[in-house]
């Protein structure tokens, strides 16, 4: 299943062949040498392909690698998960900050 080359890289192999034509030259060499060409050229544009295929692929791993890093980051804001979380001496420092405020507002009150 292999494809011709198409019309433009023909004509484009035949033209270099042309222009770097040797004296006494045969026409057979040269379309020999506009056919290798068109090999180099193919080769060039399926290698070129398989790059293109190969950035477009790491591109998509890495928006894909940013969203899910986007998902875990809302994910881990939410309250509950942050409250469970709290070691205790950060639940301790967080009653002592509850008592302090409500003995500044009874000493607010009774004075």
């Amino acid at each position: 299943m292999k494809q011709a080359p198409s019309p433009e890289t023909q004509h484009n192999a035949l033209a270099m062949a042309k222009a770097t034509q040797k004296p006494g030259q045969t026409k057979e060499q040269t379309k020999l040498i506009a056919a290798g060409i068109e090999k180099g050229i193919a080769e060039y544009k399926k290698r070129e392909k398989a790059k293109a295929r190969d950035r477009d692929k790491a591109r998509k791993q890495q928006i894909k690698a940013k969203n899910n890093a986007n998902q875990l980051d809302s994910n881990d804001t939410s309250p509950d998960e942050s409250y469970s979380q709290m070691t205790p001496a950060a639940w301790g420092l967080l009653g002592l900050l509850v008592l302090s405020w409500l003995g500044f507002a009874i000493y607010g009150v009774m004075a």
